[in-house]
Parts: C-alpha cells; structure tokens; sequence
C-alpha cells in the first residue's frame, strides 16, 4: 500500500480492522529520518496495527517562509516507513482535507506550558499543533500515540491537550536520536550545509557541560556560561536556553530538592532554527 489521501478512505480501512485491535498512531510531518524511524518501531511493537500521518500543518508556522521551506519528501518517506513494516497504513491528507473550511487553529488551555520557549518566540504555534493532533486523533482514534523528546514542550502540550479535551489517548514519549556529533535529529538538519551540520555538534555538546554546571552551580551562572560559549562561536545565534521544573516548564532561578529539571534551547545555524533539551537530574 502507498497512502491514504482522504479522510473516507482511512475511515474504510480503520472500519476493516478487527473490533479490540489496538492502533498506534505516530503523526508526523514528513522528511522522515531515523529518529522518526524509532518511532515507528515502538509502534509496531507495542500495537496490532499503526497509523503513520505525514501532513505539513499551516497553522502551526508561524513564519511563511520556514513553511515554504520545509522539506517534502514523500517518496523517499513512504519507502523509510515500509522498510520497517509493509503494514503500516499511510495517511497523507492535503490542507482542504483536514481543514474543510478557514485554514485556522482552535484555542486551548494549556495552563501556561505554551506560554513560555517556543511559545514566547512562535506565536500561536501550540494551539496549531493541538489543531491537527486534536484532528488526528479524533479521525483515526488510536489507543496510543507517539511523539519524540527531542520536541519535549510540544509532548508536555499534547499530553495536556489529550487531559483537556478527554481524548482518551496514551502519549507515548520517545527518546532523542541523535547524530554521530551528538546533533538532535531533525527533518531541518537538511538545511545545513554539511561543514555547518557537523559544527552543529556544539549544540548538544554545550548542554552536556551545561548539566554539569548545574550539578555544581547556579542556575545564573550555568545560565551566563553558555551565553558566553555561543557569543564566542560565530557559526551559531542562540535564541534562548531556560532550565525549568519538568512538570510545570516553568523557567527557574534555584534548584529546589527532590524536584526534576530539564535545560531547553533554541539556536540558529545557517539561518535554521534548530531546538534540543536534555534532562539535568
């Protein structure tokens, strides 16, 4: 099987599946790598049958020209996810299908998770994002659902959203697959040129010394390390880097016992905005 364009025909096929079976669903937006790859693996191996969704929302861009840009590799995505299960039902709606009428987000109530990070920098692009996972799962209705760490706001939102909305889904975290410098997997990495890619290992390196710093340190001081390190490396502009409480994203000034953190940054590399996290305790 290729993929599924309409809504009516994945419905026909759902309806075809036997009456317990338990569905997982991975939503993504295509350029598939390996870190996509792991995703689905979980998905096979914990459910009867999967759900793969690859659509390149609108409403959760807030600039026209990174939605411009964002790569489409269809073919080469279809072959990825068939090289790890034939089986795999494919999902690749157009915007009319998935939104009939205004190209628009709903509003939600986070409880403030998307009003810092990415939120303070990507206006509306959290209630995009619960727009078409709020979409998804109310068309396919999978029993779980999977997203990666490496957009752990974004996993924290649609945790919140499933809460929320009384979706009955389970969330399914996965961990960061990273590149051999240590670079976070993303579909936007093929936007760097290959000396910048590799230099990109920075990134992830800094948040290790970070964690670190912080077992030792203040949180200002580990905080004004590495805006140092990046004032002094040219070939990257940090955007922002935050330690917050890993229930509540809440950024901190002081650590406080028996209470999770994790450090969330945001850089531009070549002009592309590139994000990681990594858990510090």
């Amino acid at each position: 099987m290729l993929s599924i364009h309409t809504i009516k025909a994945l419905e026909k096929n759902l309806k075809s599946l036997p009456k317990e079976t338990c569905l997982g669903l991975v939503p993504t937006m295509g350029a598939l790598h390996e870190g996509h790859a792991s995703l689905f693996k979980k998905a096979v191996e914990e459910n009867d049958h999967v759900v793969v969704s690859i659509f390149v929302n609108p409403t959760q861009f807030n600039n026209n020209s990174d939605l411009e840009k964002y790569p489409k590799t269809l073919d080469a995505d279809i072959k990825l996810i068939h090289s790890i299960s034939p089986n795999i039902l494919i999902f690749t709606p157009t915007t009319s299908e998935i939104y009939s009428s205004a190209v628009e987000s709903n509003n939600y109530d986070f409880n403030g998770l998307d009003k810092v990070m990415e939120g303070e920098f990507r206006d509306n692009h959290f209630n995009g994002v619960g727009t078409i996972v709020e979409a998804l799962f109310t068309i396919i209705k999978p029993r779980k659902a999977y997203f990666g760490e490496k957009d752990f706001q974004q996993l924290c939102i649609i945790q919140k959203l499933t809460e929320i909305q009384k979706l009955g889904v389970k969330i399914i975290g996965c961990p960061i697959v990273r590149e051999s410098n240590g670079l976070a997997m993303s579909s936007r990495n093929e936007r760097l040129s290959p000396e910048v890619r590799q230099q990109a290992g920075f990134i992830y390196q800094s948040m290790l010394t970070a964690k670190h710093k912080f077992g030792t340190e203040s949180v200002l001081k580990t905080k004004e390390w590495i805006t140092t390190e990046f004032k002094n490396n040219p070939n990257f502009e940090l955007e922002y880097f935050e330690i917050t409480d890993i229930d509540t994203l809440t950024p901190i000034k002081e650590r406080i016992k028996e209470t999770k953190y994790r450090a969330f940054i945001a850089v531009f590399a070549d002009d592309v905005r590139l994000i990681d996290n990594i858990a510090l305790n």
